[in-house]
């Protein structure tokens, strides 16, 4: 549903401000208490910002640690969607997230793809059809002088092509 209405979207508005307020307007994404608050002209960088406030607090008084996770979750994977184009897959795989310290203050958390990084993906799908890669990112505060959580994004990226002969080979196996 949502590709769908980016597609109709596209004809009026930038790739930029569809995925900022796509996000920002979204009611699970809402539910993160996560707010996209810049991204990129090329959708390289999104900035993701995660107010402590009585919704998202827990009963210390920190940022729950579900709205951290969840503020995360999706960008890598919709962002990658968007860089890459209709010739790939992109899946959210695995994420494992280790807390370093309570969340008692506006958090951010940066999403970077580097053009090396997107043609070194274009390359290793081109030669293996299929690749996990894992970013590593953090949850800091605005000037990055405190780290509150780690997170590991494991994410599948295939060609298309190949991924749907995959997929229509395990059903005729089941």
């Amino acid at each position: 549903m949502y590709a769908k209405i980016q597609a109709i979207a596209e004809k009026f508005i930038s790739k930029k401000n569809i995925y900022k307020y796509g996000f920002n307007y979204s009611p699970m994404y809402r539910r993160s208490t996560g707010r996209v608050i810049f991204v990129s002209e090329d959708l390289h960088k999104v900035i993701v910002r995660i107010k402590l406030s009585y919704k998202n607090s827990n009963y210390v008084g920190s940022i729950f640690g579900g709205s951290l996770l969840s503020a995360s979750d999706p960008i890598f994977m919709i962002q990658l969607l968007n860089i890459l184009g209709n010739s790939y897959v992109v899946w959210d795989k695995a994420t494992s997230i280790r807390f370093k310290k309570p969340a008692k203050e506006h958090c951010f958390i940066d999403f970077t793809f580097t053009c090396e990084e997107i043609e070194h993906i274009k390359k290793q799908v081109k030669e293996n059809n299929k690749i996990d890669i894992v970013k590593k990112i953090q949850i800091t505060n605005k000037d990055k002088s405190v780290v509150f959580a780690e997170i590991d994004k494991t994410i599948y990226i295939a060609d298309k092509e190949f991924y749907k002969l995959k997929r229509k080979k395990e059903q005729t196996l089941n």
